[in-house]
């Protein structure tokens, strides 16, 4: 079990993340949904430790994680993988070798050094990059790929961390939705079939309905909604996102990533269109 309890983190007078609680089982698929500066990004980089919580400790599995310090921090991070928006891949290096960079927490700092990779591990990565259905991809330098290749990428990195929980902050919003669907299914069929724990910070109401089992809404840095997918009703949805400038409620339609087919309506006049030019 993931536990959260009351971690605050500010930097300089602003509040970030207020007094959050929080207990995450084993198994869990969580959505975090909220606003922009809600503090979804600070919460996830906290649990991981990439930040430290100004007040507060996180917990898990009976080791308090937020005062881990040197070897047994590295091994937190290792067991702790990140997902990051902006995939966080080496451009010029082979994906083959961005995958294996998920093993460098596990090797000695000599083998790191020279760049030496196993066999075993190197079929490890390979099978992670087929599971993804991007093995085709493994001699291409990283940078070359789209972005949704570049974001199973670096979700095979996190696989050959060999990780007990996945943090994803934001792994679809800068994705077309044919994309955002393949890396969120990629991101379930983890969950379901390792057992691993994925939490995912996410803009879409859809989304976070149709692949988290829990949901968990920020607002102002506190958590203003914790339920089930059905759960989230109109006035979650008010609590979590508020209403905008001019006092109007949030549209749904504007979190959404669905793929609507466009209606091209016929021409009212059967008249022929004038030449946007003259021949001359």
């Amino acid at each position: 079990m993931l536990e959260i309890r009351n971690v605050t983190r500010r930097f300089g007078k602003n509040v970030a993340v207020n007094g959050v609680n929080l207990q995450i089982q084993q198994g869990q698929m969580v959505g975090i949904i909220g606003r922009s500066g809600a503090g979804k990004s600070t919460l996830l980089k906290t649990i991981n430790r990439l930040i430290d919580p100004s007040q507060g400790s996180i917990v898990f599995d009976g080791t308090e994680v937020s005062s881990l310090r040197g070897p047994a921090l590295r091994r937190w991070q290792r067991d702790c993988a990140m997902i990051f928006q902006q995939f966080n891949l080496v451009p010029r290096l082979d994906v083959l070798t961005n995958v294996l960079l998920g093993r460098l927490n596990h090797r000695s700092t000599a083998l790191n050094l020279l760049s030496i990779f196993s066999r075993e591990e190197r079929i490890r990565a390979i099978a992670a990059l087929e599971r993804l259905d991007i093995a085709r991809t493994a001699l291409q330098p990283a940078g070359t790929l789209s972005g949704g290749q570049q974001q199973r990428v670096a979700i095979a990195r996190a696989l050959m961390q060999e990780p007990k929980l996945i943090l994803a902050d934001e792994p679809i919003a800068s994705l077309d939705p044919l994309n955002a669907k393949v890396v969120m299914d990629a991101l379930r069929d983890i969950n379901l079939r390792d057992g691993i724990t994925v939490i995912t910070n996410l803009h879409t109401l859809d989304t976070a309905r149709t692949y988290c089992n829990r949901i968990i809404g920020m607002q102002g840095g506190a958590v203003v909604f914790d339920g089930a997918p059905e759960d989230l009703t109109i006035e979650a949805v008010r609590l979590v996102y508020g209403a905008d400038a001019d006092g109007t409620e949030i549209s749904e339609a504007i979190t959404s990533t669905s793929i609507r087919p466009v209606k091209v309506r016929a021409p009212v006049s059967a008249a022929p269109l004038e030449p946007a030019y003259a021949p001359a």
